[in-house]
């Protein structure tokens, strides 16, 4: 099997990102994006779905704030997803993952479809999340999901603390999308869908 593995760079007169990605690594990470809350986020995304991430990022936030970085890396990380996961041959394609984090207990269920769609309940309204705006939060992982071609359902079942809600969030992510990026070897070649395509 080719190395499944996609580079995206994304320039605008807001923001400048870069974005390399692994599907098959160990979870490797070097993620700058001037904020670090944001960058603890998708330091969970790689490391707890072994996809290997490189991003980084420069932007207006100081002029506008949070925003556009946040929204044009998450559109990036979308689309390196999808370039890399290609025609999803071999795929498992679907997967979820219920994950704890102290009082908060998060759910997140991934289909590898080909359609984009998301619903993202984070539990966490109009404050900051250490230095990053809570929307941003919801806004990056629709973002990913549109982007990136497939669906998320993502929520808070339960939970207090904002960190605890956004870090559990992206943990369960990670771990839904390293089920469904994963090869299922009775799938052979063929791709998981009985329309004969995920695009």
């Amino acid at each position: 099997m080719d190395e499944r593995k996609a580079t995206v760079n994304r320039e605008t007169r807001e923001t400048k990102v870069s974005v390399e990605l692994v599907l098959d690594g160990t979870g490797q990470y070097t993620v700058d994006t001037g904020n670090g809350f944001f960058d603890h986020l998708l330091s969970q995304l790689s490391r707890h779905s072994l996809i290997d991430l490189t991003v980084k990022a420069t932007g207006d936030a100081a002029q506008t704030g949070w925003h556009h970085t946040v929204e044009d890396v998450s559109i990036a990380v979308g689309r390196a997803l999808s370039e890399a996961i290609g025609e999803g041959r071999g795929i498992v394609r679907m997967g979820h993952a219920l994950v704890p984090f102290d009082e908060t207990l998060a759910q997140v269920a991934v289909d590898l479809s080909g359609r984009a769609y998301a619903v993202v309940e984070t539990g966490i309204y109009g404050e900051m999340v250490e230095s990053l705006p809570s929307d941003l939060i919801r806004h990056s992982l629709e973002s990913m999901a549109i982007e990136g071609k497939f669906n998320l359902n993502a929520r808070i079942l339960s939970g207090q603390n904002s960190h605890h809600k956004a870090e559990a969030l992206f943990k369960a992510f990670a771990r839904a999308l390293k089920d469904s990026v994963a090869i299922d070897p009775r799938q052979g070649d063929s791709v998981p869908s009985t329309k004969g395509t995920i695009s």
